[in-house]
């Protein structure tokens, strides 16, 4: 099967996820996490990319990168990828690939979205039922926002977005959906491909589209666009309907 082109962010700012081949174990103990984060650091200078949030959870790897207009996405986890694989074959009397597949990325070209992810990543944790709070979680970077701890991320991107709200943002329980090990980002359509498909389809579509009686067909439409690559959350922010509304309409007959 031929691989699909991979989403190119304006803003060279990425939402990244790995995952153990055949959805194995990653990391067995803590020098494993902290092998990685030694590559991670290594690389993250020699590439020349900044490193907003990480979060290494068992079987599988959020990081929120920011690539240098000479950095190519591919390279940097090639390095990644080749580096820490070596240490961990010979570390476990293994051979082969670790990582399934290529890497996975969605691009991440604005700031609402960026705090999106942000959280979404620290929460990981939470949600996966390890902690109660996002710096109780000892591999990712929540404790570099939340404590003030020093690190290997870049914060002061974030801290300029929200200041001292920032804290309270990052430790909100939340239902963000964004890249997940569920998730096939190689089919998602770029936000222009979908506003070209849902002009095709309605012309223009409006957040009164929700109270309209002909709403059924509207959501007969919306599940097509769905399967051509379209998310709901994308549908949402390109509309203008409420991502509730649009999940309702979906689910009606």
């Amino acid at each position: 099967m031929p691989r699909h082109a991979r989403i190119q962010s304006q803003s060279n700012m990425y939402h990244v996820m790995l995952r153990g081949i055949n959805k194995q174990q990653i990391f067995y103990d803590e020098d494993d996490y902290l092998q990685f984060l030694s590559v991670l650091k290594k690389y993250k200078i020699e590439c020349g990319f900044s490193l907003h949030a990480y979060c290494l959870m068992s079987n599988h790897i959020h990081l929120l990168i920011q690539t240098g207009e000479a950095t190519d996405l591919g390279n940097v986890f090639k390095h990644i990828g080749t580096s820490f694989v070596y240490r961990y074959n010979i570390k476990y009397d293994r051979t082969g690939h670790l990582f399934q597949d290529r890497f996975r990325s969605e691009p991440v070209d604005s700031d609402v979205y960026f705090m999106t992810v942000l959280r979404y990543i620290l929460q990981n944790p939470v949600v996966a039922g390890i902690c109660k709070y996002p710096s109780e979680y000892r591999y990712s970077s929540a404790s570099e926002y939340l404590e003030d701890a020093k690190g290997i991320t870049d914060t002061d991107f974030a801290c300029s977005l929200l200041g001292k709200d920032l804290k309270e943002y990052l430790n909100r329980t939340c239902n963000d959906k964004c890249l997940d090990i569920e998730q096939n980002a190689f089919t998602r359509c770029s936000d222009q491909q979908a506003i070209n498909l849902i002009k095709e389809k309605f012309g223009t579509l409006t957040p009164e589209v929700g109270k309209s009686k002909e709403r059924e067909i509207f959501a007969k439409e919306m599940k097509k666009l769905i399967s051509q690559g379209i998310s709901i959350r994308q549908m949402s922010r390109l509309s203008g309907i409420s991502k509730n509304i649009i999940e309702r309409m979906l689910k009606e007959k």
